[in-house]
């Protein structure tokens, strides 16, 4: 019998997403997620987490599916993020300097190190989810 024992579960997140094209075109072409995806209502993005870490369903058909109504968050989604590890202090530094050359939101402005050892900064993708890009290595 296999049962849910945290170090044995491999774990994937997965977006509702409103507008498919636009959600998919960000994670796809902004952030450098390979895709196989062309349409329809489900995407899957290749990680170094492996299979299914990553995707995106759309939140219409997931309604449906549950026979539930959605009531959207205002502005940003405060309720979850994503977390993107980078290697070093120095690729977090980077990536805001790419990023912030875009039209996108940083609800915590530039990057910071804090005490506990994290350097990192927040932006929003074009649905108002929130992405953590940090690093947890100084060099």
């Amino acid at each position: 019998m296999v049962v849910v024992r945290g170090n044995d579960v491999r774990i994937g997140a997965c977006l509702l997403v409103g507008d498919m094209e636009t959600m998919v075109r960000f994670y796809r072409d902004t952030l450098g997620f390979h895709t196989e995806w062309s349409s329809g209502d489900f995407a899957a993005f290749e990680t170094a987490s492996g299979e299914l870490s990553l995707f995106m369903y759309s939140r219409k058909a997931f309604v449906q599916a549950i026979d539930e109504s959605y009531v959207p968050p205002k502005g940003i989604n405060q309720t979850f993020e994503i977390a993107l590890w980078l290697p070093r202090f120095a690729d977090v530094d980077a990536e805001y300097e790419r990023l912030s050359k875009l039209d996108l939101q940083f609800p915590t402005g530039e990057p910071m190190t804090f005490s506990f050892g994290i350097r990192n900064f927040y932006v929003a993708d074009p649905e108002g989810n929130l992405l953590e890009i940090g690093s947890m290595n100084e060099t």
